[in-house]
């Protein structure tokens, strides 16, 4: 396998027009190639410096989990933190795990945080929203996002081998009309939900806004953690 390391966008559009493909941190195809086989080419985006950039509105795609930190809000650094053992963070990166993955453990922080994609294709470097970049899956730069006033997020406890653990994320952000928005995502098993609402210091009327979404369709006991996580970060 001839490994690519580009370190400008022209060299990686080459790469994929001659069918490099994106490998990431390699945590998660490495068996796969070991049991199918190895591609010809492959490219990784760790030397391209628009995909290692790392700060409070900004993270490339190549970043590698065990690096995010406190320049991120606190439900991106949370989550980043829970994935995996630490050989695996110092090794996946952010573009594999959003992309690259099915678990997606870092989607619901960015999900509450609004984020847009900054992506590559044939064309060149566009930004476009999380949705298209999942559905159509362009080369993955980086993600952007506005600073949130506070967030947050919960992630149960897994069982080896079984489904992946349930998540909450949350974040309030004032917006330029001068209002707040709560957003809320959760993973279910590999199903991801979302819901928007007004900040409002009334905790019930937030809640009984969220119960009228997608979320309010969840069991019970998963509802009582997101109704947790609500009252958690509105009283924040």
């Amino acid at each position: 396998m001839l490994l690519h390391l580009p370190t400008s966008v022209s060299e990686v559009q080459q790469h994929i027009a001659e069918g490099a493909l994106p490998i990431g941190g390699a945590t998660l195809v490495w068996a796969t190639f070991q049991r199918d086989g190895f591609p010809d080419r492959a490219m990784s985006l760790r030397n391209l410096p628009e995909a290692n950039v790392l700060g409070p509105e900004t993270l490339g795609s190549a970043v590698v989990l065990q690096r995010i930190d406190d320049r991120v809000p606190e439900v991106l650094r949370r989550a980043a933190g829970s994935i995996g053992t630490g050989a695996v963070r110092r090794a996946a990166t952010v573009g594999g795990n959003i992309v690259g993955s099915t678990l997606r453990c870092l989607l619901p922080a960015a999900l509450v945080l609004d984020a847009r994609a900054t992506v590559l294709d044939a064309a060149g470097v566009y930004e476009t929203d999380l949705t298209e970049l999942l559905a159509k899956r362009p080369l993955l730069l980086g993600v952007n996002w506005r600073t949130p006033l506070v967030s947050g997020y919960l992630k149960q406890e897994g069982d080896p081998g079984g489904p992946p653990p349930f998540v909450v994320a949350t974040a309030v952000h004032a917006e330029p009309d001068g209002t707040k928005r709560l957003r809320l995502a959760v993973r279910d098993g590999y199903e991801f939900l979302t819901a928007t609402t007004p900040y409002d210091t009334d905790v019930d009327t937030v809640l009984h806004t969220v119960e009228n979404t997608d979320i309010g369709a969840l069991p019970a006991d998963a509802r009582e953690l997101v109704h947790g996580r609500i009252r958690d970060i509105l009283a924040r």
